[in-house]
């Protein structure tokens, strides 16, 4: 599968080509993550509140793709909510983001790397 600066291309036969852009890979990723109980934000992102306020874009940020031959590789950076169990959180994290991106683009994914920020006081259990 052939890439770029732009994205990568996912199908490209007769009727056209598809290319995704890193950037949706990204929001897959944030928007999978986010629905995980204990995750309280991505790092370096707004809060889930004010997302339909200034748009889906701001999901990306906390996450970096690399795609390679078709197999993404995913580091996510998130605050978790006191109370939870890291180790779960990151794990279900883990998980949710592999299932995600698979199942809305056909790529395979080799690795979900998670880093927690910080912990957020305001959310516990």
């Amino acid at each position: 599968m052939a890439e770029d600066r732009k994205g990568f291309k996912i199908k490209d036969d007769k009727l056209g080509e598809v290319k995704i852009a890193d950037e949706v890979v990204a929001i897959i990723a944030g928007l999978a993550a986010t629905e995980v109980e204990g995750v309280s934000s991505m790092a370096g992102n707004i809060t889930n509140e004010l997302v339909s306020k200034l748009g889906m874009k701001n999901l990306s940020k906390g996450i970096r793709v690399e795609v390679i031959d078709g197999v993404v590789s995913v580091d996510v950076a998130l605050n978790i909510a006191y109370g939870y169990t890291i180790i779960d959180v990151s794990s279900k994290v883990q998980e949710k983001v592999k299932s995600a991106i698979e199942n809305m683009t056909g790529l395979e994914v080799s690795g979900v790397n998670i880093r927690i920020a910080s912990v957020d006081m305001g959310k516990s259990r």
